[in-house]
């Protein structure tokens, strides 16, 4: 029997004492709790524990848990790909989606959005041909195309490591993303502040916190 408050008690207390040995305030790095792998019950078992920041990757998950835990108030985050036949379904209830790749799903969050969306810019750091995300190479271009959309605010980049990376290619990966992130922050452009930084998961989020990480996405971790 998974013990959620125990889970959920010490990895915050990891986190933050991460966050700390890094040099950086003990709040500066917020936890979100991927539901993904649990029912609605056991989610919402997990809020009682405390915590604030819930997280789905698939749209239809995302409604069940949003449903049931209309009684609580929570940060909402949509962290998987995004079809944009379902954008219409979803994105005003996020209050953060993680996985802007696509210029042409930009121009659709803007069609149906009813408010200004807090989005991360996904990018492939990694250079997995299996992983979404725009090229490094390509950010410079797709930001003067984003740059008309007046309800997309970039509040920052998201990429994901290989599952199989070692700790020197999680340090390289989430270095760079951190790099990256920080030059496109000192060009102040327009509702594109790229304060935060989207990475580390269950397995790698010491990694993460210590290259800058400023919202982990873990999952597994509390329902051991």
């Amino acid at each position: 029997m998974m013990d959620l408050k125990h889970n959920k008690e010490r990895i915050y207390q990891d986190v933050s004492a991460h966050t700390q040995a890094a040099g950086r305030h003990k709040d500066e790095v917020t936890i979100i709790a991927v539901t993904k792998y649990v029912d609605s019950h056991t989610a919402e078992e997990l809020v009682k524990t405390g915590v604030k920041h819930i997280a789905e990757n698939r749209v239809d998950k995302f409604l069940d848990k949003y449903q049931a835990l209309t009684d609580y108030d929570l940060t909402w985050h949509l962290i998987g790909s995004l079809q944009r036949r379902k954008v219409k379904d979803v994105i005003n209830l996020v209050d953060y989606f993680h996985a802007l790749d696509s210029v042409k799903l930009a121009a659709e969050i803007q069609k149906r959005a009813q408010h200004k969306i807090k989005c991360f810019l996904q990018v492939n750091i990694s250079g997995e041909e299996s992983k979404h995300g725009f090229k490094p190479s390509e950010i410079s271009k797709v930001l003067e195309e984003i740059q008309q959309f007046d309800k997309i605010e970039l509040v920052g980049l998201m990429t994901m490591a290989p599952i199989d990376a070692q700790e020197a290619d999680l340090d390289d990966i989430f270095s760079k993303a951190n790099k990256l992130k920080n030059n496109l922050k000192e060009k102040n452009l327009k509702n594109m502040p790229f304060t935060e930084l989207s990475i580390g998961m269950s397995r790698d989020y010491p990694i993460a916190i210590q290259n800058g990480a400023t919202f982990v996405r873990i999952g597994s971790a509390f329902f051991k």
